[in-house]
């Protein structure tokens, strides 16, 4: 029987619309706490090329931790196996700017999506490539296709504004030698890297190169080797939720990546990549009607990779 995967997408839109008051947008954020919390997108995406998308799927918002995907892509294309010597790949079960633990484990972040990890992703990418805030937009914008892509300046400073945190973690690691450059250069870096704007349709885009093992669909030319799609899906799948991953595994069932600006980015290999926008986030800082959109989506379609 042919999926009439456009009803279900209206399905799922109607079935959400009683939860988008509930979520809180970011607003330890200030730039973020504008955002209406009534916006909601869906854009699914084949590798065949189908598209089906609901809602304001056409949107720009700020991706937030979705770019540390791309981050670590890049990353691991330049340095391979070598960047697991300076991040682990284990579910950190704590808040994503956890300081104890960190502490505890001598300034070596879990894993490469908390923000601690990222932020020694960005040393690395500061280390080993000749101007990676260009390099990394350029990644970006030919994995999607569209040269609009771009940082919002508004945001990254509304960040660094509030980024005590983010601040603390750098000097604690720098503490333990595993931040190797400037303090305020990584924190400058890792503050563009969030603010990031895509909206849905691009978002879908740009992971559908994943959900194709690594590579391009239409040239086909590869980003990542099928070693290293492997290694970057399992942790999508184990650490892409910040320490709600076992929930999102448990009722989607999809590899991905949340943003606390409401994005959520998921693929089934081989197969399509799906993004949901819906800025209310649940106490865990994942979108509350996006991670029941998703979970919906894959009750419906019978699709997951379990």
């Amino acid at each position: 029987m042919l999926m009439k995967y456009q009803q279900i997408l209206e399905e799922i839109h109607k079935e959400v619309v009683p939860l988008l008051g509930d979520g809180k947008v970011a607003d330890y954020i200030p730039e973020l706490a504008k955002v209406d919390p009534g916006k909601f997108g869906i854009y699914l995406l084949f590798l065949n090329e189908e598209a089906y998308y609901i809602g304001d799927a056409h949107e720009k918002f700020s991706i937030q931790s979705i770019s540390k995907v791309f981050m670590l892509a890049l990353t691991v294309a330049h340095l391979g196996e070598k960047v697991y010597e300076r991040v682990n790949v284990e579910p950190s079960g704590d808040p994503f700017n956890s300081l104890v633990q960190l502490e505890y484990e001598c300034g070596i972040p879990r894993n490469p999506f908390i923000n601690s990890g990222a932020l020694v992703i960005t040393d690395l990418m500061i280390s080993h490539l000749n101007n990676p805030k260009e390099e990394l937009l350029s990644f970006i914008r030919e994995l999607v296709g569209q040269e609009d892509i771009c940082y919002n300046e508004t945001i990254a400073a509304s960040e660094k504004a509030c980024g005590f945190k983010n601040a603390a973690m750098v000097n604690l690691m720098k503490s333990f030698g595993n931040i190797k450059n400037d303090v305020e250069e990584v924190l400058d870096l890792y503050f563009d890297f969030c603010s990031i704007e895509m909206n849905c349709n691009e978002l879908a885009r740009a992971f559908r190169v994943f959900a194709n093992h690594g590579k391009g669909v239409i040239d086909a030319k590869r980003y990542i080797t099928e070693s290293q799609f492997k290694r970057m899906t399992a942790i999508m799948q184990t650490c892409g939720f910040y320490d709600e991953a076992g929930e999102f595994a448990f009722r989607v069932g999809l590899p991905g990546k949340s943003g606390v600006g409401g994005g959520i980015a998921a693929i089934l290999p081989g197969e399509y990549s799906i993004v949901v926008w819906s800025p209310g986030l649940n106490p865990k800082g994942n979108s509350l009607a996006g991670m029941k959109a998703l979970e919906l989506f894959t009750t419906k379609t019978g699709t997951s990779i379990f």
